[in-house]
């Protein structure tokens, strides 16, 4: 692992233009910088700073997995971000200095995973809480960058420590709270020691999923929201149970969330998607509105006159204080994406699938133009037809839907296009045919009729999925790579390219003599179209297989991105990689270049949608 994080490093860095998608699942990920100016949230490895009035982003790069925790200091001069890592190696905890948008601190204890961070009122302290596989607590100083002390996040009797919070007053104490454990901590700076007292909550053991901290002025209380759904109001100075609540209707699938607001009142966002105002007195709900999947986030802007919420939709709501009306500012995907493809010519359009759906996206302003929703389907391809009149898409029902781009009605369904679902799809120049592939192995050209379809041929050679289709420009041949390790161009007439690989993705070059492929092997390999012979091999990824490969219209370069996470820009006659980009949290599923290559875009199986700015200009 660290040897690849190494060689990561190394060589010119592609430009990240712009992020589609937002990690939902982090709770509390979601923040309002106190200049009350930017939204901060995690995306991938990149923690993501959006103006809110132009949505205009920056990219803090630093993290070599995915961020986990966001914090977010009172003066607004540092965010603290953790990540997760790989079992056996430690867990990297970013201070990054907010005005200057660079890395401030590394700091690394924790095992594994970041749980939790809070900074203290006065940004002298942070503390840091790991996850299952460490349980430690650390509190750091932010102004030497050292470790103060650390101790065991819970007692032995307890279970995992979920969350950390600091008191809003006072620089040494904070509280912790998880499963079964509830503790206010005393830092002793004197003896670098940290002291907790558990509290007492009687017959309520619960599994408090999250500690809103304290919240009153004189830090009275804590509230705390828990996973059977209820809210418990705890008395800081003794410990005690106070009060717990709503008496009778809990919170389905337990609150995630809690946020104070000036007025005294509560907002609480639960696992269900439900999101209310609540009376921190009574717990009585003020105002609900229900939202697409739980809720995770809940931001205050200034004094809370507006707030934002982040779901695990991977949506962004705005909400005022005074109408309490959810208004949808981001969405993007929550399940891994499945393939992009990029409109034909424009370039101004580009389209992503995943579960459940489609999504066509501007490729200037990252904003989504239309939804197209096939329920408890997943579409595993896409692609543009060259006259822009239709979306062809290839579903896991075995059916293969067209859509037209602007309305997104369907156009044609083809029922049965192969037994074990669809799992490739092209269109012709002329866009009379498509060209499908199936699980079972199957190559099927479909020919379009002004009142339906028609099957002109099935082509049974591949044993197992089609990966990828690719067609000649002439439309008299095109090209299949499948994961049985065979790369087949038809022609009509028959070449074979066989290698001891799982092909996933497969090109032609512009010039059209030649065909380079990838798969599990982590090889770029270059075939010659005529016979089939390899030409050249390259070493495409020190880890993982590559899943997308995209050439450039001059045929100069070409892109690949797959399970090591990061997007390479190869130059095609000397077969080296030029430049780097480095941001997604998951492995790579597509890339694409833009026909005036000046974008790329890639795609990731944890839902993000990244533009990167592509380096060489196009010499057509």
């Amino acid at each position: 692992f660290s040897k690849m994080a190494v060689e990561t490093r190394d060589g010119p860095q592609l430009e990240l233009e712009a992020a589609i998608g937002f990690n939902g699942h982090v709770i509390s990920g979601l923040r309002v910088h106190p200049d009350r100016e930017h939204l901060i949230y995690p995306l991938g490895c990149t923690v993501i700073l959006k103006r809110i009035k132009d949505c205009k982003q920056e990219f803090l790069h630093g993290h070599t997995n995915n961020v986990s925790c966001i914090s977010v200091s009172k003066s607004g001069l540092h965010i603290a971000s953790g990540q997760v890592t790989f079992m056996g190696f430690k867990a990297m905890i970013i201070i990054w200095d907010y005005v200057q948008r660079s890395i401030y601190a590394e700091l690394q204890l924790h095992q594994a995973k970041v749980e939790a961070l809070a900074f203290s009122p006065n940004d002298k302290y942070l503390v840091s809480l790991g996850g299952q596989d460490d349980g430690s607590i650390v509190v750091w100083n932010i102004e030497t960058k050292q470790a103060i002390c650390g101790s065991p996040a819970s007692p032995h009797s307890a279970g995992h420590c979920l969350t950390v919070q600091y008191s809003n007053t006072n620089e040494n104490i904070f509280v912790s709270a998880g499963s079964g454990t509830l503790s206010v901590w005393e830092l002793d700076l004197p003896n670098r020691k940290i002291r907790p007292t558990e509290c007492q909550t009687g017959k309520l053991k619960r599994i408090v999923k999250y500690c809103t901290g304290i919240t009153d002025k004189d830090d009275r209380f804590i509230f705390c929201g828990t996973t059977s759904g209820d809210i418990m109001k705890i008395n800081l100075k003794t410990g005690l149970l106070s009060d717990c609540g709503p008496v009778k209707t809990k919170y389905s699938l337990g609150v995630n969330v809690l946020r104070m607001m000036k007025s005294g009142d509560l907002l609480v966002g639960s696992g269900s998607g439900t999101f209310t105002l609540c009376s921190s007195t009574t717990f009585k709900t003020l105002k609900e509105v229900k939202l697409e999947k739980g809720v995770t986030s809940i931001a205050l802007r200034g004094e809370g006159q507006q707030f934002f919420v982040g779901t695990e939709a991977a949506q962004m709501y705005r909400f005022s204080y005074q109408d309490f009306k959810p208004e949808l500012i981001s969405t993007s995907h929550n399940s891994a994406v499945k393939d992009v493809a990029i409109a034909f010519g424009t370039s101004e359009l580009f389209a992503t699938c995943s579960k459940e759906d489609i999504r066509l996206w501007h490729i200037d302003k990252p904003k989504e133009l239309l939804r197209i929703t096939v329920p408890n389907m997943t579409c595993n391809s896409l692609d543009f037809m060259v006259d822009g009149h239709s979306i062809i898409s290839a579903w896991d029902d075995g059916k293969i839907r067209v859509f037209a781009p602007e309305s997104g009605r369907v156009m044609l369904i083809i029922h049965n296009a192969h037994r074990m679902g669809v799992t490739a799809i092209a269109g012709t120049r002329d866009c009379k045919r498509i060209v499908s592939g199936g699980g079972e192995g199957q190559v099927r050209v479909w020919e379009l009729q002004s009142r339906g379809h028609r099957l002109l041929e099935t082509m049974k050679e591949h044993k197992a999925t089609v990966a990828c289709i690719k067609i000649k420009s002439d439309d008299k041949e095109c090209v299949t790579a499948s994961s049985d390790g065979a790369c087949i161009i038809w022609d009509i007439v028959l070449q074979m390219v066989i290698a001891n690989t799982m092909f996933r993705t497969v090109c032609y070059h512009p010039e059209e003599y030649q065909i380079i492929t990838s798969g599990t092997d982590r090889k770029v390999a270059y075939w010659d179209v005529y016979d089939g012979s390899a030409i050249r091999e390259l070493e495409g990824s020190k880890s993982g297989a590559i899943n997308g490969m995209h050439i450039s219209q001059d045929g100069k370069h070409f892109v690949t991105g797959g399970d090591d996470k990061l997007v390479k820009v190869w130059d095609y006659m000397d077969g080296v990689v030029t430049h780097m980009g480095i941001a997604h949290g998951g492995s790579i599923t597509s890339i694409k270049i833009c026909s005036n290559s000046r974008t790329l875009i890639s795609t990731s199986a944890d839902g993000a949608i990244l533009r990167w700015r592509f380096p060489h200009p196009s010499s057509l």
